[in-house]
């Protein structure tokens, strides 16, 4: 079985570059405070590891 995390968009994407905006879009996130579920696969970690400077990531129990 997959794990599964919550990440939470918790920074704006004002003035950052154009491919973190996206990476944040097709996590699913849109605004601030945004919380979405997710199976942690090599993908989803890597767009994770992209903005890890503008989101939260959180196990989910």
């Amino acid at each position: 079985m997959s794990k599964k995390v919550k990440i939470k968009q918790v920074r704006s994407t004002i003035k950052r570059l154009e491919s973190q905006k996206r990476t944040l879009e097709a996590l699913g996130l849109r605004k601030i405070g945004m919380e979405v579920e997710h199976e942690l696969t090599s993908s989803i970690s890597g767009m994770v590891d992209k903005v890890k400077h503008l989101v939260e990531v959180n196990p989910v129990k």
